[in-house]
C-alpha cells in the first residue's frame, strides 16, 4: 500500500521541515491536502521545505512549540494534526535533558491545547521505540514496555500518557505511533547527533571508515520512511474506533545487526563508487542509553490501522543511498 490515503484535507504538519515531517508534507501535497508546516528551524533544514514554498496548498510558519500562541496560530481551521515536532536523539538527552524536556513534554502539551481550543478532528503524533527500554521480550508488543533508559524515552512515555489522559477528559482523538529507526531521504548526515543511516553512508562516500559503537550484533527494526508517511496517513483516517487514543508499532517487522547493515551499505554504495568496497568498520565503545536489541510486532497496526509495509530494509536501502549519493557527491 502506497497510494493515496489522506486526501482534501486541512493538515498541520508540526516539525514539517525536518526529516519525517518534509517526507510526509511532500506526499500530502500531492494528495490536494492544504498543509501547513510548523518548524523553529533547530534541526529542520528549508532546503528540505524549499520545493513547497510556491505551492499555493502550502503554508510555512517558523515557530516554536514552546510557544502556546504559536500553537493556537498554527491550529486555527486545521483538521488533522500530525505532530513530528522533537527534539531527538538519546545521546542529546543525556547531555541535555533540560532542553529535551522542554521541547518534547512542554510543547507536546502545548499542542494539545491548541488542538483541543481549535477542536481539530485528529492529534497523530510520533512515539518511539525508545519507550521499551530495558524491556528484554521481543518482538515487542504495544502493551509491554519497560523502564526508560534515558531522559528521551522518558519524554516520549510521557507523550503516551498525556495524550490518553487528554483523549480521555476532553474527547479528543489522539493515535500515537512508535517509530522503530526510521531512515530515508531528507536525514541530515551531519552533526553529532545523526542516525546511523545517513552518518555511515556520508562517512563511506568519503572513503572514511564508519565508527560501530560496540560489536556490532546489535540489531534494530529499520523502517523505510515511506511506511512512516502511509501511518500517519492511516491514522489520520481510520474510522475504526479499537484505532483511537491507542499507540501503535511502526516499523518493518524484522530486524538486522549493525554489521550486516554495515556490510550491505558498503556493498550497495560500492556499485557507485568501488574504493568504498575497500573499507571496513572500526569498533567504538558502546553508548550510554542504547538498547541492545529492536524488533517490532506490527501485528496491531496491520490489525486495527490496515497499515501494510511497502518497503522491506534492503528495497529502502538502495533509494536512500541513491538519493545520500547524488547530494553527498
Amino acid at each position: 500500500m502506497n497510494g493515496e490515503i489522506l486526501i482534501s484535507s486541512k493538515v498541520l504538519v508540526t516539525g514539517g521541515a525536518g526529516f519525517i515531517g518534509s517526507n510526509i508534507i511532500e506526499k500530502l501535497l500531492k494528495q490536494d491536502n492544504f498543509v501547513v508546516c510548523l518548524d523553529n528551524l533547530a534541526t529542520g533544514k528549508m532546503s528540505n521545505i524549499e520545493a513547497f514554498t510556491n505551492n499555493k496548498n502550502f503554508r510555512f510558519i517558523n515557530g516554536d512549540i514552546r510557544d502556546i500562541k504559536t500553537c493556537e496560530k498554527a491550529c486555527k481551521g486545521i483538521d488533522i494534526v500530525l505532530h513530528q515536532a522533537a527534539l531527538g536523539s538519546v545521546p542529546r538527552s543525556i547531555k541535555d535533558p533540560v532542553t529535551t524536556n522542554q521541547v518534547n513534554i512542554d510543547g507536546f502539551i502545548n499542542m494539545l491545547i491548541a488542538a483541543r481550543d481549535n477542536k481539530v478532528k485528529r492529534f497523530v503524533y510520533a512515539s518511539s521505540s525508545s519507550v521499551y527500554g530495558d524491556s528484554k521480550e521481543l518482538p515487542k508488543h504495544e502493551n509491554k514496555i519497560g523502564n526508560p533508559l534515558s531522559p528521551y524515552a522518558v519524554t516520549k512515555s510521557v507523550n503516551e500518557l498525556y495524550a490518553k489522559v487528554f483523549g480521555n477528559l476532553y474527547g479528543m482523538e489522539t493515535i500515537g505511533l512508535r517509530y522503530f529507526n526510521v531512515f530515508g531521504k531528507n536525514q541530515d548526515p551531519d552533526g553529532a547527533y545523526a542516525a546511523v543511516f545517513p552518518k555511515f553512508i556520508s562517512t563511506l562516500i568519503k572513503h572514511k571508515a564508519p565508527v560501530i559503537f560496540g560489536d556490532g550484533t546489535q540489531s534494530r527494526d529499520f523502517t523505510y520512511i515511506a511506511n512512516v508517511v502511509q501511518a500517519n496517513e492511516l491514522a489520520a483516517t481510520t474510522s475504526n474506533p479499537d484505532a483511537i487514543n491507542t499507540v501503535f508499532n511502526i516499523a518493518y517487522g524484522k530486524s538486522i545487526s549493525l554489521n550486516e547493515i554495515t556490510s550491505e551499505l558498503i556493498k550497495v554504495l560500492s556499485d557507485f563508487d568501488s574504493k568504498i568496497n575497500e573499507i571496513n568498520p572500526v569498533y567504538g565503545p558502546l553508548r550510554q542509553g542504547d538498547i541492545k536489541d529492536s524488533l517490532a510486532s506490527i501485528d496491531k497496526a496491520k490489525r486495527l490501522l490496515g497499515y501494510m509495509p511497502a518497503y522491506n530494509v534492503h528495497d529502502g536501502l538502495k533509494l536512500a543511498v541513491k538519493w545520500y549519493f547524488d547530494c553527498l557527491k
